[in-house]
């Protein structure tokens, strides 16, 4: 629940714009790391994070995993359009996805992908809007060849969708950058195929990192949350209760609870490597679901339940994400830090650096 304290424009902070990161850190441990505990806080190296842990402390990452769910084509009057495949629907043939397109086509249309079927692509059929007739997204059916499923046609057609402030060319033309984008967008751990978007703050991981996390005796564990669109999407309304917050899909597995219990039974601190971890980890603890849907929205006033610590890179003004950091360490501590922040010449955003915070 929203705290009637804030408003929007409360989340909002002039950034340079020389500071979002166009591309990853040379070394994914290299990256900055500030400490965000400490008063004042410390400047840091990523690989130094094992260090500032306790043995008996828990990580808990979200495995998903980043698909080419970028996709381009022409209606059959030959009009533009691209999708970006949000869910791919039980089944593996129907999927829902956000489309640019001059004039939105009408329910029944036949839409040709990368090219169509005719010409080694694929064809799709709109069948409407979703979740309902009034749904911001678009439900459609994939026609490939020989009966191929949703995931593979984007495997073989899609290109990755980079969050829009970073700068690349056309993926519809050739993209030098596209190797080190398939390989430094993508967690070393991630699994589970569903995502749009990488859970940011766990691209700083590499097995040198990991086997020192182990060594000194701190336990890891993983969720699963497919990253939507939405993660990108300013709020636009100035009361924040006014917002509706976006749907993602979630899950946590068995050894995870187990793992969780272990942690609380030995005095462990869980640290969440993400807010994706974090929107997990609370949404369980709220419904008791291990697995479903959770659109929930954490605003300061939010009381966490399981969340010690939080690993997370630097947000977008204006976003949902600013408001879950700011309700998890305080509201003023948040601000202070993003001042250091931009003072200090971190970079920002997906491919930036990292914070580490503690609940206030």
């Amino acid at each position: 629940m929203s705290s009637p304290r804030f408003t929007l424009r409360d989340f909002d902070f002039e950034l340079p714009a020389q500071l979002i990161a166009q591309h990853p850190c040379v070394q994914r441990s290299a990256s900055r790391l500030l400490d965000g505990r400490s008063h004042p806080p410390t400047d840091r190296i990523f690989h130094q994070l094992p260090g500032l842990l306790q043995p008996g402390d828990l990580l808990v990452f979200n495995d998903t995993q980043v698909v080419k769910a970028r996709l381009f084509g022409e209606k059959a009057s030959g009009g533009k359009l691209e999708l970006l495949i949000e869910r791919v629907l039980p089944g593996g043939s129907e999927v829902v996805a956000h489309m640019k397109v001059s004039k939105k086509p009408l329910p029944g249309a036949r839409l040709h992908l990368c090219g169509g079927l005719a010409h080694g692509g694929f064809d799709a059929t709109l069948l409407g809007r979703w979740p309902d007739a009034d749904g911001p997204l678009f439900h459609l059916a994939l026609h490939g060849p020989e009966g191929a499923s949703a995931w593979q046609l984007m495997e073989r057609h899609g290109h990755l969708p980079l969050p829009p402030y970073i700068e690349r060319q056309q993926a519809s033309g050739h993209d030098p950058d596209a190797a080190e984008d398939s390989e430094r967008y993508q967690t070393v751990f991630a699994r589970q195929p569903g995502a749009v978007a990488a859970p940011t703050a766990a691209l700083h991981f590499d097995a040198a990192v990991l086997a020192a996390l182990a060594e000194r005796g701190v336990e890891t564990a993983n969720v699963t949350l497919h990253v939507g669109a939405g993660t990108f999407q300013p709020v636009k309304t100035e009361d924040l209760a006014q917002h509706q917050m976006h749907s993602e899909w979630y899950d946590i597995p068995l050894p995870t609870l187990a793992a969780l219990e272990r942690c609380r039974q030995r005095g462990g601190r869980i640290l969440a490597v993400g807010t994706t971890s974090v929107r997990t980890l609370e949404s369980w603890a709220a419904s008791g679901k291990t697995t479903g849907d959770t659109n929930i929205f954490i605003t300061p006033g939010f009381q966490f339940q399981v969340v010690d610590l939080l690993l997370t890179n630097f947000h977008l003004p204006k976003s949902t994400l600013m408001m879950l950091v700011s309700a998890f360490a305080g509201y003023d501590r948040i601000r202070a830090l993003y001042q250091h922040a931009i003072g200090q010449q971190y970079r920002f955003f997906s491919y930036g650096d990292a914070m580490l915070l503690q609940r206030a």
